[in-house]
């Protein structure tokens, strides 16, 4: 007997075996300052593995910068209108790829090395973030790059001013 294809999707479901949906984001990263020449993109793609994200910047100064997922999706004023490292469990400031979501922001992404040319790339996932749809979930907020290193110091790690913002949107795939 033929059973209704239904019938087949709902015990998958049921199972744990739902059909996976990718999200697909990017974020536009430009200079916060007057004038800055500083460009680039983070493409953020869901993976059943955790957040996958690539930065690829371009016209940075040289050497170690901190890169942050940022409360608010707002890049206005200079970059001080995205708010806070997002941090909806008030974790301690860390890096969350070594410490985890219980001991680190879910927007503590570490450093990212910009060569003497000025461009840099930094890819990781970030295990349980996503980009919509969960606890953890970073579409509305923005990417910031500081000016100097992050030292994972407490409260937010000492890396200095915000060179660069990006809001993070939802985007179809391939774009």
């Amino acid at each position: 007997m033929m059973r209704p294809r239904w019938w087949t999707v709902g015990v998958a479901m049921w199972m744990g075996c739902a059909p996976a949906f990718a999200e697909h984001g990017q974020a536009e990263i430009r200079g916060t300052a007057d004038g800055s020449a500083i460009t680039g993109t983070a493409t953020l793609t869901d993976t059943p593995q955790g957040l996958q994200i690539i930065v690829q910047l371009q016209q940075v100064p040289p050497g170690t910068h901190g890169l942050h997922i940022h409360q608010s999706g707002s890049c206005g004023n200079g970059g001080q209108a995205a708010g806070g490292h997002y941090n909806p469990d008030g974790a301690p400031h860390g890096f969350v790829l070594a410490d985890g979501l219980r001991h680190a922001h879910v927007g503590d992404l570490g450093n990212i090395e910009i060569g003497s040319d000025g461009s840099g790339t930094l890819e990781l996932i970030v295990p349980n973030v996503t980009l919509s749809g969960s606890r953890y979930s970073v579409a509305g907020r923005a990417i910031i790059l500081h000016e100097w290193p992050d030292d994972f110091s407490q409260p937010t790690g000492n890396a200095g001013g915000r060179i660069a913002c990006g809001p993070i949107i939802l985007t179809e795939p391939g774009s």
